[in-house]
């Protein structure tokens, strides 16, 4: 790695010294860290960006540093997985306070290479400056996508499906919220997602999704930019969700997955039924992380067996497609339930 003299750069030498973040030689990447610019080859450059900002993504007393690193690049890593996008690289911004280039930093950025070796990409760079605010990631998210999975594909007719469980993330930070250690795997869910790129890219190369979205604002507001993108309507049939870790009947609703710093319009209260906190998690927590997409009727259950058995996660019909406008998620009685996924600007 050569660069000039400086602490700046002495800093982004150990960011670049380990063996998860070595860029040379790896597929699609022709000048790695360096120079001025990352230069990579393919057909079908998928580009991306995500930022992860403390006391609103996530807090420095849940997660460990590596751990932050780690979810912040697998968010980005996760929209390419929503348009089946093989990944290539990451570019990696980081702003921090003072005394965190020391210890923080560092531990931040292992788990940023982490995430991009475990998805098959590489560290291509990025710019680390100091803050006096909140530690600030910013990641770029680089792939190649021939053929890439639009959110525009999808038709009166198909069915709605979703990989893995939903919710897990969100009840975590209920838990936290509330003032309680969450579950294990609830926590897991929220500190280390997992980009669901080897089952984005098995499905489309099968032909399976017409449409795709990744599920970072909850399935509530996610599957609502299938239905601007498609020019349809997505009805959501809230008891088939899937539920993840964390989720059993009289979990507390107190806050977002993607607020962590406050709480969420719509959330259940004390008084709610366990039903609906459940659901308000499930549907409209986020952070989850999985895809979510259309396919015409019977195409999923035609492969969800070999599915479940090559990927250990299950595939879960939550709803349908039909003319009109608009998501709509439906209660146990087919009444529509006031859901949203998370905003970070809401209307007053």
């Amino acid at each position: 790695m050569r660069l000039g003299s400086g602490a700046e750069f002495d800093l982004i030498r150990r960011f670049l010294a380990t063996p998860a973040a070595a860029a040379d030689g790896a597929p699609g990447v022709r000048v790695g860290p360096g120079d001025d610019c990352a230069v990579i080859t393919g057909d079908g450059i998928a580009l991306t960006v995500d930022m992860a900002v403390e006391d609103v993504h996530f807090r420095r007393s849940w997660l460990e540093p590596r751990e932050i690193g780690y979810r912040a690049a697998a968010g980005a890593l996760s929209d390419l997985a929503a348009m089946a996008a093989r990944p290539v690289g990451i570019l990696a911004s980081l702003a921090l306070g003072p005394g965190d280039e020391d210890e923080l930093g560092p531990a931040v950025m292992e788990g940023v290479a982490a995430a991009a070796s475990d998805a098959g990409a590489v560290l291509l760079g990025g710019d680390v400056t100091r803050s006096p605010g909140p530690l600030v990631l910013d990641i770029v998210a680089a792939g190649q996508a021939a053929r890439p999975v639009l959110r525009s594909g999808a038709r009166p007719g198909d069915e709605l499906w979703v990989t893995g469980t939903l919710g897990g993330a969100a009840a975590a930070v209920a838990a936290w919220i509330d003032g309680r250690e969450p579950e294990p795997a609830a926590r897991t869910a929220f500190a280390r997602p997992t980009p669901r790129i080897r089952e984005a890219l098995w499905l489309a190369e099968r032909e399976v999704p017409t449409a795709m979205v990744d599920l970072s604002d909850g399935v509530a507001g996610d599957a609502g930019h299938i239905a601007a993108a498609s020019d349809v309507r997505v009805v959501i049939h809230g008891p088939a969700l899937p539920l993840g870790p964390g989720l059993a009947p009289g979990a507390t609703a107190n806050a977002g997955a993607r607020s962590a710093a406050g709480g969420v319009t719509g959330a259940g209260s004390a008084s709610s039924a366990a039903s609906l906190e459940v659901l308000r998690l499930a549907a409209a927590g986020g952070e989850d992380y999985e895809l979510c997409f259309s396919a015409s009727p019977g195409s999923v259950a035609a492969v969800a067996a070999e599915f479940e058995v090559v990927f250990g996660v299950p595939l879960t019909r939550v709803g349908r497609v039909e003319p009109g406008s608009g998501a709509v998620v439906l209660d146990a009685t087919g009444s529509a339930v006031e859901l949203e996924g998370f905003q970070h600007w809401r209307a007053r």
